[in-house]
């Protein structure tokens, strides 16, 4: 096996997942993205618009957990696709629903199709990346380029067509829906008759993981949806400016995810996570000393980027742990703590009513420090036997040692 085909192997078996992964989380920052307009269009006040974003979360948190427990015990192909196709048209609808109560419903929906998901996906992604976090941070990224090219693709139609654009993205959720369900009927034989992963579970270790993916959660959720608000109410900013902001610092969450998995291959899972949190408070702390909307950008994409060094690393460490139940971890990992940080949202939502987007942002400059304490009493993972994917190739014959 060449160095070329070693890099290449494991995006090509994991380029599907990475192309659902960034569609199904595209409608995941596209609540954010329509946030601000639910604001303008139908005049909601803060409070309620936090509650836009915490009926997603609510739908995509606590049913992952049920869904990585499905997923571990039955292959069901149809888990992800149902769920990429669900996330989208419940989004979509979103924007036309005629009252608040349906809006929230249908983001509550838009969550269960995320819930759906991420299981499942992780699962057969954790097969095609092996001990690689460079590769897992492939599948990673995908979900964090879905949340960047939300705001980039949502923002224009929103400001030429209003809330009710949200509609137009219905479509390419159910054509994923649709190649995804085609490839998991063409790979159902090959996985089932994979090993299941060797090793010991380490719960305490993964629930010490879990508490800092919430916190870290919190920051995010934060942040993705009073960026664009902080912008125009703070800096005075228009809502395309803002946009712009929300679509850099998502931006920088893609690179953020990539880098995370090379430097993990480097100094190791934990030492990465703890990397992660010790910067991310200084990073929103530098933006908001920055007055000017326009200077502000490059540092909205160094938080991005901060926020996300530790993504792919806590999906991978968080399997790591719990080696025989990659489902469970991966509803955890990749929904269930990630969602359950967009349950503070009214609390944030009260301080933005009181103190504006800027005093948000304060507050989300010192949650990191909990994640930083809770971090520090985590350890590498036991190293895994390789998979056949991972596996060195066999030496010719005439490479081999000769025997005695």
């Amino acid at each position: 096996m060449t160095v070329a085909t070693a890099i290449a192997s494991p995006w090509r078996r994991m380029r599907v997942w990475a192309a659902a992964h960034a569609v199904d989380d595209f409608y995941q920052g596209l609540v954010p993205a329509a946030v601000p307009y639910f604001v303008l269009d139908r005049h909601y006040g803060y409070v309620a618009a936090a509650g836009l974003a915490m009926a997603a979360a609510l739908g995509s948190s606590l049913p992952q957990l049920v869904f990585g427990v499905l997923a571990d015990r039955r292959r069901l192909p149809w888990m992800s696709p149902v769920g990429v196709a669900l996330a989208g048209t419940g989004a979509g609808l979103a924007g036309v629903a005629p009252s608040y109560p349906v809006v929230w419903t249908l983001l509550l929906l838009s969550g269960l199709g995320v819930a759906m998901f991420h299981p499942a996906a992780g699962r057969d992604a954790r097969l095609a990346a092996g001990s690689s976090a460079t590769a897992m941070s492939y599948f990673a990224a995908g979900g964090s380029v879905g949340f960047f090219v939300a705001p980039a693709l949502a923002t224009p139609a929103l400001d030429a067509w209003g809330v009710g654009a949200t509609a137009l993205f219905i479509p390419p959720a159910v054509l994923m829906g649709f190649v995804l369900l085609r490839h998991q009927r063409r790979t159902t034989g090959v996985a089932s008759a994979r090993a299941a992963a060797e090793g010991r579970d380490r719960p305490a270790q993964f629930a010490v993981l879990a508490s800092v993916e919430i916190v870290r959660s919190a920051v995010s959720f934060g942040v993705n949806t009073f960026v664009a608000l902080y912008w125009i109410d703070t800096l005075g900013a228009s809502p395309t400016l803002g946009g712009a902001a929300l679509a850099l610092q998502l931006g920088g969450g893609v690179l953020g995810t990539l880098a995370g998995g090379r430097i993990a291959d480097r100094i190791g899972l934990v030492r990465t996570v703890r990397l992660g949190n010790l910067l991310l408070g200084p990073a929103i702390a530098v933006m908001l000393l920055c007055p000017s909307p326009y200077l502000a950008l490059p540092l909205v994409l160094l938080v991005g980027l901060v926020t996300n060094i530790p993504f792919a690393v806590l999906v991978k460490l968080g399997q790591d742990y719990l080696p025989t139940r990659p489902g469970t971890a991966a509803g955890v990992t990749l929904g269930l703590a990630v969602s359950a940080g967009g349950l503070a949202m009214p609390l944030l939502g009260l301080i933005a009513d009181h103190h504006g987007p800027r005093g948000t942002f304060i507050a989300l400059a010192v949650v990191p420090v909990l994640a930083v304490a809770l971090s520090a009493a985590l350890r590498e993972p036991a190293p895994l036997p390789p998979t056949p994917e991972t596996a060195p190739a066999p030496q010719p014959a005439a490479l081999q040692e000769p025997r005695a």
